[in-house]
This record gives structure tokens, sequence and C-alpha cells, in this order.
């Protein structure tokens, strides 16, 4: 569960993760089903102190949408890599599951956000589902 690295796509941006939360969850939402161009999005999250940027970071770029939320992403290749939420206190950072470089051994734990999800995916799994974030 310690010391994951994880990259964009095109490689320009790279950071570390010195250990895992084991809170992982698939957002719903319209805003990350949009941004990741996928059904949804799997977010995975560790203190802030434990998340290092190590190469690329003045090729992040960020998109604050109307409702507060934060995406960074490479500015290069486009690719998704952290999430944080309107009035962030900072003590977490939301990172990409699919944006580390090797296998994580925890697995997402929550659907959010199902409210909105796509109507062309049907969740098949056992996870519990929120309507809105969790609650």
């Amino acid at each position: 569960m310690d010391g994951y690295t994880g990259q964009c796509l095109c490689g320009q941006v790279s950071y570390r993760v010195d250990h895992l939360e084991p809170r992982m969850g698939h957002c719903h939402c319209s805003m990350c089903r949009k941004f990741h161009g996928a059904a949804f999005a799997t977010y995975g999250e560790a203190k802030a102190e434990n998340f290092h940027w190590l190469s690329g970071q003045s090729k992040l770029q960020q998109y604050q949408a109307e409702n507060g939320t934060v995406r960074q992403f490479c500015g290069h290749c486009g690719s998704s890599l952290t999430f944080a939420p309107a009035n962030d206190s900072g003590e977490f950072i939301e990172f990409s599951l699919a944006s580390l470089d090797s296998e994580v051994t925890l697995k997402p734990d929550a659907h959010i956000f199902v409210e909105y999800k796509a109507c062309w995916h049907d969740i098949t799994d056992h996870l519990p589902q929120f309507k809105e974030g969790r609650e």
C-alpha cells in the first residue's frame, strides 16, 4: 500500500504517493464523465504530505468549474491527474487512479454521484451507491 508513482500519458508530469488512503471511489458526475471521456472517473486519495510532484509541475494546467471544483491536467497531453472539491481544505489530494504506473492492491469502495450516471452505463458490482457524494 506504499510507494506508488504515476504520470500523465506523455510522461512529462510525474508524481509519487508515499501512502494511499483506503478510500477510493468511482465518480459518475457529469463533469468527471466529460473530463475523463468515460462512464465514470476513479479516484484514489492521499494525505497532502504523502503526495509529491516529481517532474513537470510547470506543465500542469487547471480548470476551475463554476461549482468551485478544480481539476489539474497535463498541459501537453491533457491527462487528468488531480481533483479538488470546492472549498477544499487541502488535507487530501484526490488523483486519477488510472494514472498510477503500477497496480494497486486496494479496490474502490463506492460509486458516488450515481444520480448523474450515464444512461448507457449499468453499474453491475455490489459496491455502495450514493446519489450525491458520500452521505
